[in-house]
């Protein structure tokens, strides 16, 4: 039987991969999971979309202030040394490659390294790009976290995206429930395995190569 892992679990791995003295943004969904998980003694500058550079964790229940949020509207703190800036300023960080990596959801990510996140093309669906396009383009690495499958048991890791590209090869790894998988050029490359799963089940659930991660 395989042991999934938990969002926090996906978290706290993101949360380990990230290097000293990075600037990071966070987006919606999933991913804010990440802040909670940062070691208080590293020095990791997290942004938000909505204009907050040196955002914390979530506050402790019955300490939180709405005026204090994140892209998600969810409530957060603000580390000692934190700014606060215009929605347009936030824009330019992101657009101008002053971010090291952002951490964003996805539909499906191809082993290329494409991304789709912002619509499945279906008729009902909502389109939702935000600032999906902004940080895909300009941060220098995408670390995507997502469920390994959809809802009708699909893997969303994919030999080609299906549905509406956010952008051209640039996700670098994927944290999902069931791996974490690095997308190099020579292929992908899997590790923190969950519990009870093997290599060759991975390979067989997402219908795509994957190696085993070296030491």
């Amino acid at each position: 039987m395989i042991a999934r892992h938990s969002r926090d679990q996906m978290a706290r791995h993101v949360a380990r991969d990230i290097p000293e003295g990075a600037y990071v943004n966070l987006g919606i969904g999933m991913p804010t999971l990440v802040a909670n998980h940062i070691p208080p003694e590293r020095e990791i500058v997290l942004q938000s979309e909505n204009g907050l550079l040196g955002m914390g964790p979530a506050p402790a229940a019955g300490l939180e202030d709405y005026d204090l949020i994140n892209a998600g509207k969810q409530p957060v703190t603000a580390l000692p040394g934190a700014s606060f800036f215009h929605h347009a300023d936030s824009f330019a960080m992101m657009r101008g490659g002053h971010l090291d990596i952002c951490v964003l959801g996805a539909f499906q990510v191809a082993v290329n390294g494409d991304l789709a996140n912002w619509h499945t093309g279906a008729p009902e669906a909502i389109p939702a790009v935000g600032g999906a396009m902004d940080l895909a383009s300009g941060a220098k690495e995408v670390y995507v976290m997502m469920e390994h499958l959809t809802k009708q048991g699909k893997s969303k890791i994919v030999e080609r995206c299906t549905y509406p590209l956010t952008g051209l090869g640039c996700v670098t790894r994927v944290y999902t429930d069931l791996a974490t998988i690095h997308i190099r050029p020579e292929g992908l490359f899997a590790g923190d395995l969950s519990k009870g799963l093997t290599l060759e089940e991975l390979e067989r659930i997402s219908g795509v190569r994957i190696g085993a991660l070296g030491p």
